[in-house]
């Protein structure tokens, strides 16, 4: 156990997850994944690129729910479709389903898919950002309504599919999935959802239990990492009205 809140974890499973990216653009989306980005950012890769949200390329790294005071350049929707055809671009998107494989649906659940019993955002970006972008996905319930074997309606394309696509598929990349229970990712040979790390205080039973599908688990599952009190300093200062904690509660 530890004394570190589970959304302190992951916050930093995120940030973890834009490091080595370079000068790209990173385009998370919610309240984790924006704090992780900018953490990131803030600590590991000064050369990210990141959005107020909105239009803009902002040249500082403000707190959550703060207006930068530096704006580096301007984006606005018709220019963001070069950044997704030219892949220089690290999306991290939600699911309100997922699959062994990664199809992600955001769209619709249940009945018909013309006429589903709950209607979600639609597709939105996610076909795009799947096929041109590394993809990644933030999950902060993660249960066997999420996690499920077969998706209703895919949006974000997983590798059984681009692998179907072949060649149109090429820039395909899944990344990671964080949750509130663990890191995943597709790092097996037939690019089988795994299971990377458990955060502090959860097990693998656990997370196989809120898993609808069998995953990939070795031998030696390890602990998601603790951010040191260096790292948790930056987090208070980027995070001081504490809104990571709305998401994922709990120690």
């Amino acid at each position: 156990m530890t004394d570190v809140a589970r959304a302190d974890v992951c916050a930093f499973a995120v940030a973890d997850c834009f490091r080595d990216d370079g000068e790209i653009l990173a385009n998370p989306i919610g309240t984790l994944p924006v704090l992780g980005g900018r953490l990131a950012r803030e600590l590991y890769e000064p050369r990210l690129v990141m959005t107020d949200g909105e239009a803009y390329l902002v040249g500082d790294t403000p707190p959550l729910g703060e207006a930068p005071e530096v704006i580096a350049g301007w984006n606005p929707y018709r220019r963001m479709f070069d950044v997704v055809w030219n892949g220089r671009r690290h999306v991290m998107m939600g699911a309100s389903q997922i699959d062994r494989y990664g199809n992600q649906n955001i769209a619709a659940i249940g009945g018909d898919p013309d006429r589903p019993a709950r209607q979600l955002l639609g597709f939105r970006g996610a076909p795009g950002n799947t096929i041109n972008n590394p993809t990644s996905y933030w999950v902060p319930g993660h249960s066997t309504r999420v996690f499920v074997e077969k998706v209703d309606l895919v949006c974000g394309i997983g590798y059984d599919r681009a692998a179907e696509l072949g060649e149109a598929a090429r820039f395909h990349e899944l990344r990671r999935v964080v949750t509130n229970l663990a890191v995943l990712d597709f790092e097996t040979p037939d690019h089988r959802m795994r299971l990377r790390s458990v955060h502090p205080g959860v097990t693998v039973d656990e997370v196989v239990a809120a898993t609808g599908f069998e995953l990939a688990i070795g031998d030696d599952v390890p602990q998601t990492r603790v951010p040191t009190a260096e790292e948790l300093a930056v987090l208070e200062r980027l995070d001081p009205k504490g809104l990571r904690h709305r998401e994922v509660k709990g120690r």
